[in-house]
């Protein structure tokens, strides 16, 4: 018998809809991986783009790319932007000095497409941030209902897209989520020609809902 799935209220895999809280942890997370700096600063998949003003803090000059036109009418009060699919980065080869993808890796089908891409474009010494729902406690596979127990099924392994979700009316349930097991993540990031340096999980109660990787372009 197949249990109904729970995740943690309000967490959602969308970096257009974060969770309470979700937004400054993830802030906090990436500014732990990514050091400040100066020069372009690639917002992959930026959506409304509410982490570029954390980017510019930081010394970074934010740019953000997303396909959707509709969340890029919000970015562009943020940062420049352009509209394009993260699969074919509109930059040249090793021209920018850094990257991030930011709670938007549930939202593509083909996530190792886009790091080959990140891969692609950054120069050498260049730096990925990769921040995302922790890969192996947050998704369809996993009951948050008994808190602090949270139990794994099989699903976990279906990488294929799912639109169950905690709110049956929340974005999820509307247009799905691609999962991406961890061991997928770090390979990905690997095979693209990346050098994973450091990772981080952050999340509330001791069970971490996020994971962020650094990883550079020797």
């Amino acid at each position: 018998m197949r249990r109904t799935t729970h995740t943690p209220t309000g967490t959602t895999t969308s970096c257009r809809r974060a969770p309470p809280g979700s937004t400054s942890r993830g802030c906090t997370t990436r500014s732990e991986l990514l050091d400040p700096g100066t020069g372009t600063c690639l917002d992959v998949c930026c959506g409304t783009g509410a982490h570029a003003p954390a980017l510019a803090e930081q010394g970074w000059t934010p740019v953000g790319v997303d396909l959707s036109g509709g969340q890029l009418s919000y970015a562009v009060r943020r940062l420049p932007v352009m509209q394009a699919d993260a699969t074919s980065l509109p930059f040249r080869d090793g021209s920018l000095p850094a990257a991030a993808c930011v709670l938007a890796h549930t939202d593509v089908p083909d996530y190792a497409a886009v790091l080959s891409e990140v891969a692609r474009v950054l120069r050498p010494g260049g730096r990925f941030v990769h921040l995302g729902v922790h890969p192996c406690y947050i998704g369809a596979f996993a009951d948050w209902s008994e808190r602090p127990s949270i139990v794994v099924d099989e699903r976990y392994a279906d990488r294929s897209r799912s639109f169950e979700a905690w709110n049956p009316a929340g974005v999820r349930a509307r247009v799905g989520a691609w999962h991406l097991p961890l061991a997928d993540l770090l390979n990905a990031t690997t095979a693209a020609g990346l050098r994973l340096v450091r990772t981080a999980e952050a999340g509330p109660g001791g069970v971490p809902d996020q994971f962020g990787l650094l990883a550079m372009k020797d």
